[in-house]
């Protein structure tokens, strides 16, 4: 439901055999198109893919050695509390706990820190088109050009440091 509340689509791609990954799907309410049951290591990897193919970024969650081949291939790849050593160590992320709200977690925090590199790309950008013309126009000291390009670049350290909040 977070995951979902984060404008997500989650996915059950299983080894499992369907039934029990219908029921989970249900549970979890995912749509019964994806919630696929008795996955081999490949078709795991065809159908993240294909979703990559068609402009997806794919964050894959497993704990199994025969996730190992998908999580290296994913964009972004996380290992659960319990994994074997392989999938943890194709992983990107290797969550602390043994519950999934880290997979929450992180998507949060992946968000609010593309919103704030978005923030400084647009502010760095802004101050060099207005700055670097008068600077070059010699409508600016060199000294206050220089104080101006620090105290952006402060700025941009600041604005960075609202992620740990």
């Amino acid at each position: 439901a977070e995951i979902k509340q984060l404008g997500r689509s989650p996915w059950c791609l299983s080894g499992d055999q369907q039934p029990r990954v219908d029921r989970i799907a249900q549970a979890l309410d995912i749509p019964a198109d994806q919630a696929v049951g008795q996955c081999t290591p490949a078709q795991k990897k065809e159908r993240v893919g294909a979703l990559q193919a068609s402009g997806h970024v794919v964050m894959m969650v497993g704990d199994g050695h025969n996730d190992a081949p998908v999580l290296a291939q994913a964009d972004v790849s996380m290992a659960v509390f319990s994994a074997a050593p392989l999938a943890k160590q194709k992983a990107d992320i290797f969550l602390l706990h043994p519950n999934l709200s880290g997979v929450a977690d992180v998507t949060r925090v992946a968000l609010r820190a593309r919103q704030l590199l978005n923030q400084n790309l647009a502010w760095a950008l802004a101050y060099n088109l207005v700055a670097i013309p008068f600077a070059a126009a010699g409508m600016i000291s060199p000294l206050v050009a220089s104080i101006g390009m620090a105290t952006s670049s402060l700025l941009v350290v600041l604005n960075s440091a609202r992620l740990l909040r």
